[in-house]
């Protein structure tokens, strides 16, 4: 979630997270591919050769994003920011430019084949987040930079946010292409903060960052911090 807003929930709450700039004309907006209908749970008959082939996908998965995700991943995002702010944290370019540089850094929830709910970072070199970071991707780094967390909106109040996040912080704590310390960073709106608090960020106050006269509160979780308190509480 960098987490200009990550959204679960449309208006706000546990959602899905991160700013970015793209300001997102309404021909790009229009021009963009389309997902087919979602269905989470399609009623099928036993026996029925659909109910056969569900059978080859796994119920619940959690892999790196690839650049054949990008239209799905665009489509969640558009949906949750687009109608509350006006602005996407990435444009399906700049999803398409991370995932093809460091799939790595991402992390989607899949259910029978679809995507729920996805988490897209960065590598950054910088002790705070700036407007630079935005767009740049720094490889063999200590510091993710996370862009955004959302959820499909037929997944919302699920506590999937909550969930992926929690995974995607487990994932970047064995990650062996990061540098040590390691910590997470990202930006979100006021209304978050609590959120990203009760996930075992810090507040580190405002950020450089701003958006369409959107002002934000920057975010720390020391991931190297966490695991040796784990080595050391007898866990």
């Amino acid at each position: 979630m960098c987490v200009r807003a990550h959204r679960e929930q449309t208006g706000g709450g546990e959602s899905d997270s991160s700013p970015k700039k793209a300001n997102m004309s309404q021909q790009q907006l229009s021009s963009s591919p389309s997902l087919k209908p979602f269905f989470l749970k399609t009623p099928v008959q036993v026996g029925s050769p659909l109910r056969q082939r569900r059978h080859t996908l796994p119920a619940s998965e959690f892999r790196n994003l690839t650049p054949q995700d990008a239209i799905s991943v665009f489509e969640i995002e558009r949906e949750a920011f687009i109608s509350v702010s006006g602005e996407c944290p990435l444009t399906l370019e700049e999803v398409l430019h991370f995932l093809g540089q460091c799939p790595e850094l991402s992390l989607g929830w899949f259910e029978e084949g679809q995507l729920v709910a996805f988490i897209i970072g960065t590598g950054w070199d910088k002790k705070r987040l700036s407007q630079e970071a935005m767009t740049r991707h720094v490889a063999s780094t200590s510091t993710v930079h996370i862009h955004v967390l959302s959820v499909h909106h037929q997944c919302r109040q699920q506590g999937k946010g909550s969930i992926l996040l929690w995974r995607y912080l487990q994932y970047l704590q064995h990650l062996r292409c990061m540098a040590t310390p390691r910590r997470a960073l990202l930006i979100c709106e006021d209304f978050l903060v609590p959120f990203y608090l009760k996930a075992g960020f810090k507040e580190k106050g405002p950020s450089a960052i701003s958006v369409s006269n959107m002002h934000f509160r920057e975010m720390e979780y020391l991931l190297a911090a966490h695991a040796y308190a784990r080595r050391n509480s007898g866990c």
